[in-house]
């Protein structure tokens, strides 16, 4: 049993590896069940044995880093009132520094737009879970669902300009970086700054 059940682990983390690294490589919406058995050098039979299909093995990917996540933010829980409305977001960009093969595969350029679809799901289910207990104990008016969707756009946006520009200055910095824009919105400039077109 212990055999078989190593032998299963291996099996779907060569079609994981070949399916992220063909991801990176051609894009999520070019890549074919027939490519990713090419590259993990499995047969068919083996590869619908545990996967329906390339979403299905997509769906995989992102329960695997829905469960990371979940570990990480149940173990950062807030013990007092404060809430902290960017630390979900620290936590996933730390997360995606720690992981960047599988972040560069399902959030970069190649991504498409199913994988967003599916990453902004999970994300978006983190963060109402995380959000809706402190925004109630805090008493605040602020719909949860919609508090949730502002943070989930938000972190992806920056979190997909992060992967495209190959994990730049570190997640600490994008940390900040997110928190001050979420906090207080870029600066904008003063009415004479301004220069209108004539």
């Amino acid at each position: 049993m212990a055999e078989h059940d190593r032998r299963v682990r291996r099996t779907r983390s060569a079609l994981t590896d070949a399916f992220l690294a063909l991801v990176v490589q051609k894009g999520y919406d070019k890549v074919t069940v027939q490519d990713i058995l090419n590259r993990a050098d499995v047969g068919r039979s083996t590869f619908y044995a545990h996967y329906r299909d390339k979403e299905a093995l997509l769906l995989a990917c992102f329960d695997d880093m829905h469960k990371q996540l979940r570990s990480a933010i149940d173990a950062d829980a807030p013990t007092g009132p404060l809430i902290d409305l960017a630390r979900p977001a620290d936590l996933l960009f730390g997360h995606a520094y720690r992981n960047k093969r599988v972040y560069r595969a399902l959030c970069g350029k190649q991504g498409g737009n199913t994988v967003k679809r599916y990453l902004h799901g999970v994300i978006g289910q983190l963060l109402a879970e995380t959000l809706g207990p402190q925004l109630r104990a805090n008493g605040s008016e602020l719909q949860v669902d919609v508090v949730a969707e502002f943070y989930t756009a938000a972190a992806l946006g920056v979190l997909t300009w992060w992967v495209d520009h190959d994990f730049c200055h570190g997640p600490t910095w994008l940390t900040t970086t997110y928190r001050q824009l979420a906090t207080h919105g870029a600066p904008m400039p003063s009415r004479s700054d301004l220069v209108l077109p004539r």
